[in-house]
Formats: structure tokens, C-alpha cells, sequence
């Protein structure tokens, strides 16, 4: 392990790329006969920040072309382009179709003049395609505005014009280098969803759709770009995986495929021990497992999304964070084994800030089993996700965490359903979630007297406590003016800012 606190500038020498790791080989019977390593590289919003960045994304991706792999690659959109679209699509509804459009203007201006600073002619087939691309957005947006209504289908619709907008660019990047490259978006490329739009999860048809459209690329010599983030429904509407969903386009495609790695291109080293904007002693974690990397998804690590690893545990293809501004950095590597080390039984601290706790009390709870299936119930159909759960030794209250901005939607839903039993709702707002991740837990004894023993000695009140059966993490709900210090100060217990390597 070793500390980096902060992202680096680029490096943009070729020679700095990677060499290509010895990994075992396989064969994709669509593909080739020969044997040939298969990598599958996503690049996040930062590495396609501008055409600078774009280029060195590309010279990463060249590197290993030039070795003989193949390598499929899958891009998010430009930094900041998310966020900019939602914001157009919001000022749409609310009628402001002057500000949208100046800001689709802008967007359109920033793609154009990466594209001219990548090498592509004016009359080339990727920037005809960012204008009618352009186009179409406004046409999207202009429709939101006639109608005053953003659904959540065109909402997916909008803000996939993010990475549909920068797939383009990367193969341009690929193209001047001497490469053959295509682009699609990610239905395209065979990722097919149910309807839950803004959230959409694969079907099981997906693998080998994936398998017959990328299969015949690769097999001609073509590197695949995908736009990541997004797939389509088996109608053709386009849906959106979440929010960082473009790890999960990756994994997904490497899985069908087989891959031998598949490797999320970042900006810090890997994934770290803490975040480093709380913690400057973070160090980078060698190693981890697919249920350490989920915990840590989940519990706020926003190296990847809570969902990558899924697709690959079955296959059992590693996953591997690197970092583009250190490439000869090997990284995290994400496997199926846990690395286990006694002397460190926990391997990072994490934090969900912006939480609430609602407590559900009163007599009608005991005894009374369906009341509990009722809370669970209501939750799920509104779609609220629960981040702790904690009913109390004599069943007369239940404690749920729900991440902040959700407590009226909440309360009204547990209202509709619980009024009849007159249970009382208690709402706690500025919560934190703070958890410990390590598989090195299971089995070892003091690990929470250490967790909370950190916390008294940095007077930080616990609110709730919870532990998973798997003893991959403990998680504790405290107050969030508490929780930058207390998460230095477990951090500084479980002995994670000195760690080996460094």
C-alpha cells in the first residue's frame, strides 16, 4: 500500500503506459483461434475530461494494442456533462428553454472543440455525428419543455447524450494513433435492461447479444468503443444503470465476453482506506476481494459502482483499479480470494454522509411480525433504499437509515401503511453512516471493542449499530458534524495509516 492523498496531473508520455500483465489466456469461439489476451478498459469522467485527457485515455488503450491484446473500451461521459444535462433537463420543465438551450450551446461547443484538438477533419463521420447528436438533444429537451413533464424514461433519454457524445471522441483518439475503432452505445453493444429506468439492471439475454456484436469487431481487428452508463430495453427505449453505472456497462460486457481483466481507469491509485479529503493518510489497498469491494461500494467508496463486481464473481474475472495518471502503478486488484492479513483485520474505513434515521415505535410492533413485513413493503414500493436496519431486543421499535432527502417520502409511506396499528414515527435528520470493511474480521476477536473504543476516545456519540452475519463490516449511524473525525480516528486505530507498503 502506499499513501497518495490527491489526484495527479496526466502524464502524457507514451512510455509511461502500462506494460500488459501476464495474465492466463482464453479463447471467445466467435472471435479467433488463436489466443489472444482480451482486456476490457472503462474510462471515467476526468480521464475524458478535454481532449488532452481523451488522448492519454487512448494512448493507455494503444499501449495494450500494441502488445496484441484486445482491448474493448468503455467511456463515461466528459467531466461534468452528467451533471450539466440533468440541470437542462430540469430548466426544460420548469419552461426555461432560453437556459437550456444556451447551455446544450455550450455543451455543443466544448465536444467540437475536443474533436478539432483530437485531429477530426470537419467533414469527418465523428463530428457530423456530434451535431446531429446535438441536434437531437435539443429536440429531446425542446419536448420536455411542450409538455412541462420529465419522466423518468426521458430523463434516461437526456442524460445519455452524455456518453453517446463522448464515444465519438475516443474513437477519434484511437484512430489518430493508427487504430481501427467503432462506437456504439450500449444497447448497441448488446446490453439489454427491464424498465427501470434510471436504474436499470441487465436481462440475462444481454451476454450473448454482447457476445455477437462485439465478437465480429474484435475478430476484424476493430477495437469496440462503448458508451457506457447506458443500455436499451428489448423495445429499443434507452435506460441508464445509475449513477457511475459506467463500471457496471464494463464488468457487464466483460463478463459476456470472458475477459481476462477488466481494468477502471481513475484518478487516484486504487481503491484507498479511507477517503483521502477526510483522511490525508489514506493509503491505497493492494488487494480485495469481490465482497470487500461491494461493502465498501455500498457503504460510500465511490471508486466503483456498489454493482461492478456482480457480473464478474461468477466467472471469476479479477477487476483491476488503476490510475491513469500512474499507469505503471499496478493498483487494486479485485479477485475472488480475500487477502488476509491478521494484523490488519480491517482493510478500509467508509462514510455515507447526508442520512436520516426513522424510528418506527410503538406496541402495536410486538408480537407482531406482519407489521415489520409492512415497513419492508412500504419501502420497496416507494423504491427507498435502506442503509441500516436495527429492531430493538424487545421488538417494540425499528430503526431504518434512508439516505437523506427521502424522510417525507418515507413518512408517508410508512403513515399509509401503519396508521391503523398507531405506531409513532420519529425522523433524525444530519445522520452519517460510518463503516469498517475487512473480510479479515470473521473470526477475530476485539474488533469492535477497537471500533468503538475509537469513537469514545473521539467523543463520538453512536446512534445505531449493525453487523452482517458475512462479517465483512460493522456499521455504526452517528451524528455528521462527527463523522471527518471520526473516521480519522478509526482509521488511526485499525492501524491503516502506516500500512505496509507505503
Amino acid at each position: 500500500m502506499r499513501r497518495h492523498s490527491k489526484p495527479r496531473a496526466f502524464k502524457l508520455n507514451p512510455e509511461q503506459c502500462p506494460a500488459l500483465p501476464m495474465l492466463s489466456s482464453r479463447t471467445l469461439g466467435t472471435m479467433s483461434d488463436t489466443q489472444q489476451q482480451l482486456l476490457v478498459m472503462k474510462f471515467g469522467g476526468t480521464n475524458m475530461g478535454d481532449s488532452r485527457a481523451i488522448r492519454h485515455s487512448g494512448s493507455l488503450v494503444g499501449r495494450s494494442l500494441t502488445q496484441g491484446a484486445q482491448v474493448v473500451v468503455v467511456v463515461s461521459a466528459m467531466s461534468g456533462v452528467t451533471n450539466q444535462l440533468l440541470s437542462i433537463a430540469d430548466a426544460a420543465e420548469r419552461g426555461d428553454i432560453a437556459g437550456a438551450n444556451d447551455a446544450i450551446a455550450a455543451m455543443r461547443t466544448r465536444h467540437f472543440t475536443a474533436a478539432q484538438e483530437l485531429g477530426a477533419a470537419p467533414d469527418s463521420a465523428e463530428v457530423r455525428e456530434l451535431r446531429e447528436l446535438h441536434e437531437t438533444l435539443r429536440q429531446a429537451v425542446y419536448g420536455v419543455y411542450l409538455l412541462r413533464e420529465l419522466t423518468p424514461r426521458s430523463r434516461d433519454l437526456i442524460v445519455a447524450f452524455g456518453e453517446r457524445l463522448s464515444a465519438p471522441l475516443m474513437s477519434v483518439a484511437l484512430t489518430q494513433q493508427g487504430f481501427k475503432a467503432h462506437h456504439l452505445m450500449g444497447g448497441q453493444a448488446g446490453i439489454i435492461t427491464d424498465n427501470h429506468f434510471g436504474n436499470a439492471k441487465p436481462l440475462s439475454t444481454s451476454a450473448e447479444r454482447i457476445r455477437d456484436r462485439l465478437g465480429g469487431l474484435l475478430s476484424a481487428g476493430i477495437t469496440p468503443v462503448v458508451s457506457g452508463f447506458m443500455g436499451e430495453t428489448e423495445q429499443g427505449a434507452i435506460t441508464t444503470l445509475g449513477r457511475g453505472g459506467t463500471d457496471f456497462s464494463a464488468t457487464i460486457i466483460g463478463a459476456a465476453l470472458g475477459a481476462d481483466e477488466v481494468w477502471a481507469w481513475k484518478d487516484v491509485d486504487g481503491v484507498m482506506t479511507a477517503d483521502p479529503r477526510s483522511v490525508p493518510a489514506a493509503q491505497n489497498i493492494a488487494q480485495l476481494s469481490y465482497g470487500e469491494v461491494m461493502e465498501l461500494a455500498y457503504f460510500g467508496a465511490k471508486v466503483l459502482h456498489p454493482l461492478a463486481v456482480t457480473p464478474l464473481q461468477q466467472a471469476g474475472i479479477p477487476l483491476r483499479v488503476k490510475s491513469a495518471a500512474d499507469p505503471d502503478f499496478a493498483g487494486t486488484l479485485v479477485t475472488a480470494e480475500p487477502e488476509r492479513d491478521d494484523s490488519r483485520p480491517v482493510k478500509a474505513v467508509t462514510a455515507i454522509k447526508n442520512a436520516s434515521i426513522i424510528n418506527v415505535a410503538g406496541a402495536g410492533i410486538l408480537g407482531a411480525p406482519d407489521v415489520v413485513a409492512e415497513i419492508f413493503g412500504a419501502l420497496a414500493r416507494e423504491s427507498i433504499t435502506l442503509l441500516m436496519v436495527s429492531q430493538s431486543s424487545s421488538m417494540s421499535n425499528v430503526s431504518l437509515v434512508i439516505p437523506g432527502g427521502h424522510e417525507e417520502r418515507t413518512t408517508q409511506a410508512l403513515s399509509t401503511r401503519l396508521s391503523a396499528q398507531g405506531l409513532q414515527l420519529e425522523v433524525q435528520r444530519g445522520v452519517a453512516v460510518l463503516a469498517i470493511v475487512g473480510s479479515g474480521m470473521y473470526g477475530t476477536k476485539g474488533v469492535s471493542a477497537k471500533l468503538f473504543g475509537a469513537l469514545a476516545q473521539a467523543d463520538v456519540n453512536i446512534l445505531m449499530i449493525s453487523q452482517g452475519s458475512s462479517e465483512l463490516n460493522i456499521s455504526v449511524a452517528i451524528e455528521e458534524s462527527d463523522v471527518d473525525t471520526a473516521t480519522r480516528a478509526v482509521h488511526t486505530a485499525f492501524g491503516l495509516d502506516a500500512a505496509s507498503g507505503a
